[in-house]
């Protein structure tokens, strides 16, 4: 399959700006981001929905501080490609930024490693001191829910319902920098260990919310209790700390954000994509009635 050309072509004269040949074109992601292996050691993220929710490069801009936060602590963590400008730049209308190439192996993280990889995370971001959007994500999602009806109109209520509960639930704990989507497809198992990626969504909140995104598919997807609690077990024994009711909130705060996005994110799902967002909100409309 051939990378769509316009943003491509931007990645590439963004490199070769300065003084880097791309000699490959290798497509890792191809959604509403497109993710291109462009040399042996040098990946672009370049931004393809340019009128979805998200406007100029702000987002990208908070990423990019916080992975070289990240990165000079030597946190877990996919660090920006040493040999550009971080950026965020921007080029023929595309946002985007580059990323040193990691290798993967096939092994699945080990559940009781994920913890300690986040809570090394969440231990160097205590220190990240450039001012995020407290509980940003909740507040975009919620924004969203106002301006489009992307739902019947008994669940776009219930989720505006549920989001405000949360908003209000969440905002007096204790906040700090987070990831913000910390779900398990931003971890990469690679030579050099366990990575977190993908930083775009980073706000202020309580460290229960990127712990409910870790944990969120294990526990009511895939009914796989035991890799949540080890996940949570080795957060805790790693030194951090997780308060129930507020992981409880943040796992319903988590899945109306995400169920929020699902139409934007995944316009033609798949029979997959479908089936797990209805569960989603099977799942929601539980919490909505109790």
């Amino acid at each position: 399959m051939n990378p769509p050309e316009l943003p491509t072509r931007a990645a590439a004269e963004t490199l070769l700006r300065y003084g880097i040949t791309p000699d490959r074109c290798v497509i890792l992601q191809n959604s509403s981001t497109l993710v291109l292996r462009m040399t042996e050691t040098v990946v672009a993220r370049i931004v393809q929905d340019v009128n979805g929710p998200r406007k100029g490069t702000a987002w990208f801009t908070r990423e990019n501080a916080i992975a070289q936060h990240l990165t000079a602590l030597r946190a877990p963590v996919i660090p920006l490609h040493p040999d550009l400008p971080p950026g965020p730049h921007e080029h023929l209308g595309y946002p985007m930024n580059f990323w040193r190439f990691v290798e993967r192996v096939d092994d699945e993280p080990n559940p009781a490693e994920i913890g300690t990889k986040l809570f090394e995370c969440h231990h160097a971001l205590r220190s990240f001191d450039i001012p995020l959007q407290r509980l940003g994500i909740l507040s975009e999602s919620m924004e969203i829910l106002l301006e489009r009806e992307l739902f019947p109109s008994q669940t776009q209520r219930m989720l505006k319902e549920l989001l405000e509960g949360s908003l209000e639930a969440l905002t007096p704990l204790p906040h700090q920098a987070l990831h913000g989507d910390a779900h398990l497809g931003n971890l990469i198992n690679t030579k050099g260990g366990l990575l977190w990626t993908d930083w775009e969504d980073a706000f202020e909140g309580p460290v229960e919310w990127d712990m409910a995104s870790a944990i969120w598919n294990a526990k009511l997807l895939d009914n796989d209790l035991y890799a949540a609690e080890e996940i949570l077990t080795s957060y805790r024994q790693a030194g951090g700390h997780i308060d129930e009711e507020a992981l409880e909130q943040c796992l319903v705060a988590r899945a109306a954000v995400i169920t929020a996005w699902y139409p934007i994110l995944y316009p033609h799902p798949n029979a997959e994509r479908r089936s797990k967002l209805q569960r989603r909100i099977e799942w929601l409309e539980a919490k909505y009635r109790s």
